[in-house]
């Protein structure tokens, strides 16, 4: 398929509500989301109503994907026509499938040269990148369609390679991708689709000058589309620099209002916040607890082994094998504890989980709905937990309002019936558990993925890196 010319090139002269035509609602780091001179296409009930090849539609049916998500329906008709699009929509909104269906369907039928991919999908982290190329997996083979994923940490050769025996959908991380074009394994002229995936997340992490320098390469008539769960001015000099007269669908105008999650601020002690900390963490069932450092994602972990507590800790001094092998622990329930940093707050699909922890409260509001984003995902129930001590109080509240959240507050201890309400929490069995241990650091032998499985399946208990809802 080729790319239908945009109605118009002018980005001077926008209005700024949203897609439906009503002023959009935004938090204070938000920029007024822009609409389109065109108006968008209306959404669709089913897949069956979208022009897609009959091999696409065949596959969703098996893999037992029924119905779209909102954000699905409302993105597919424009991004099918070959649309700039601007979605924004929360975590597990449904956002891999909402742009990949598109991408695969309008690259159905070419064929890549050696090293030059025909569509690229940007995302800001390794498990993300491995989350949307298992994802799109089965998709992509149905229409016979070959990919390759390019992050950091494993074998630059082994990827090189695959880019040398052609790949038409290329999914990576900018700063890998950057070094594979540096050495000549990589061009990006043939790319006509570009997905930026997570922009806000990319933003935040500095890769925007790679980005950018990215984005300059590819076929500057080729269609581009932008998904994030916040938008922000940094996000913002992304839209308006490289997406045209796009058409903009936010389906989920407040991130922070989630019917099915709730949020919970457990007022605690300094001195008391450590066993509450491991009460919740002795609960049936997993939870992810979420920290501010590498150094006390390992202190808290080792605490939680010794008083019985099967914990593992993901964090960015891992190497990516002991990230996948932690993930696969945490799947198969040798883990039920992923004491965590920021760098599972986004691209780690957690099917079933019910209850997120932030241990360490956020620096910021988006890295709030970010955590919280790993529970209450596709329609599924789910709470955050954030403890607060005394001294942060203040700075919690002015979070959550930034947030648009509402929160219940409750002082808790150790112990407490209320705890244990809220969270589930039991006393640990103080019985020290030992786990077997992940890769040796420094291996770089690309270690095993997280297993596969089915796209939007809500029944399953399972870790994805594989999730077709989407990050």
């Amino acid at each position: 398929m080729t790319r239908p010319m945009n109605p118009s090139r002018s980005r001077s002269s926008r209005s700024y509500t949203g897609s439906t035509g009503r002023p959009a609602a935004r938090r204070q780091s938000d920029f007024a989301v822009p609409t389109s001179s065109t108006p968008p296409l209306p959404p669709v009930a089913s897949f069956a109503e979208l022009e897609m090849p009959a091999a696409l539609l065949s596959t969703l049916t098996r893999q037992g994907v029924t119905e779209p998500f909102p954000i699905q329906a409302s993105t597919l008709p424009d991004a099918l026509n070959g649309r700039d699009v601007l979605g924004r929509g929360r975590t597990g909104s449904g956002k891999t499938l909402a742009f990949g269906l598109a991408m695969l369907a309008r690259t159905a039928g070419r064929r890549a040269e050696p090293r030059r991919p025909l569509a690229l999908v940007l995302v800001p982290t390794r498990e993300l990148a491995q989350q949307v190329t298992d994802a799109l997996a089965p998709y992509a083979t149905s229409v016979g369609l070959r990919s390759a994923t390019v992050v950091g940490g494993v074998s630059i050769s082994r990827q090189s390679a695959a880019l040398s025996r052609g790949a038409e959908i290329l999914v990576a991380t900018p700063g890998r991708l950057a070094d594979l074009i540096n050495r000549g394994a990589c061009r990006l002229d043939h790319v006509r689709i570009t997905v930026l995936d997570e922009a806000d997340q990319m933003a935040d992490m500095g890769f925007l000058p790679q980005v950018t320098a990215l984005l300059d390469q590819v076929d500057p008539e080729g269609q581009r589309m932008l998904f994030s769960a916040t938008l922000d001015r940094n996000v913002d000099r992304l839209v308006r620099r490289f997406l045209t007269d796009p058409v903009t669908h936010s389906v989920d105008p407040s991130a922070g209002a989630v019917t099915t999650m709730e949020h919970h601020l457990l007022h605690v002690t300094e001195a008391d916040k450590h066993d509450t900390t491991a009460h919740i963490a002795a609960r049936e069932g997993r939870v992810i607890m979420f920290v501010d450092m590498k150094h006390a994602a390992d202190r808290l972990t080792r605490k939680l082994l010794n008083g019985g507590v099967r914990a593992a800790a993901l964090h960015g001094g891992k190497t990516q094998p002991q990230r996948n092998r932690t993930l696969e622990q945490f799947r198969t329930g040798d883990v039920t504890v992923l004491v965590a940093t920021n760098v599972a707050a986004r691209g780690i699909h957690v099917d079933g989980l019910d209850l997120v922890v932030n241990v360490d409260p956020p620096n910021d509001h988006k890295d709030y709905l970010h955590r919280g984003g790993r529970t209450a995902r596709a329609g599924e129930s789910g709470t955050v937990v954030t403890l607060v001590t005394p001294g942060q109080r203040r700075e919690m509240d002015r979070m959550m309002a930034t947030a648009g959240i509402t929160p219940q507050s409750t002082r808790v201890r150790s112990g407490d019936a209320e705890l244990s309400r809220i969270t589930g929490a039991r006393t640990p069995s103080g019985i020290p558990v030992t786990l077997p241990s992940p890769a040796p650091q420094g291996s770089r032998n690309g270690g095993s993925a997280p297993g596969r499985r089915r796209p939007q399946n809500r029944r399953s208990p399972r870790v994805a890196a594989t999730r077709g809802a989407g990050a």
